[in-house]
């Protein structure tokens, strides 16, 4: 019976250690480049489109929204799991990124931001003359 109860502990200790490292990493993303645009998606579920705040100054991009749990009244948690609070997540753009026509969208909890590539960033040809 004893070490039933220690790996009991043991996954409560556990669940607290990943669950302090879930809420502290951030809100998780993914950017790449689609042809002209750089495209970054960050996942924000439960959150109110109307309450994100996006920001960019000096090519750092920041992202701020906040997750509240909705209260209702004469409801006591049992299990709340699901991570509540603010977010903040900042990205280091490029030069060759024009912030001036940044897009943003969400829907079904991603924020989706696509941002052009300046036309002077983008490949260019060059004719060779002949002599």
């Amino acid at each position: 019976m004893v070490l039933r109860n220690d790996y009991r502990e043991f996954d409560r200790l556990t669940a607290r250690v990943f669950d302090t490292a879930t809420r502290n990493a951030g809100a998780r993303l993914d950017a790449y480049r689609d042809g002209d645009t750089f495209v970054i998606d960050i996942d924000l579920p439960g959150v109110d489109p109307a309450g994100i705040d996006i920001s960019v100054d000096r090519k750092v991009l920041t992202v701020r929204a906040e997750r509240k749990r909705v209260e209702r009244e004469g409801v006591k948690y049992v299990v709340a799991e699901r991570p509540t609070g603010a977010v903040s997540r900042q990205v280091f753009l490029s030069e060759s990124l024009d912030t001036d026509r940044l897009e943003a969208r969400y829907e079904n909890g991603v924020l989706n931001l696509s941002i052009p590539v300046t036309e002077k960033a983008k490949p260019r040809k060059f004719e060779v003359a002949g002599v």
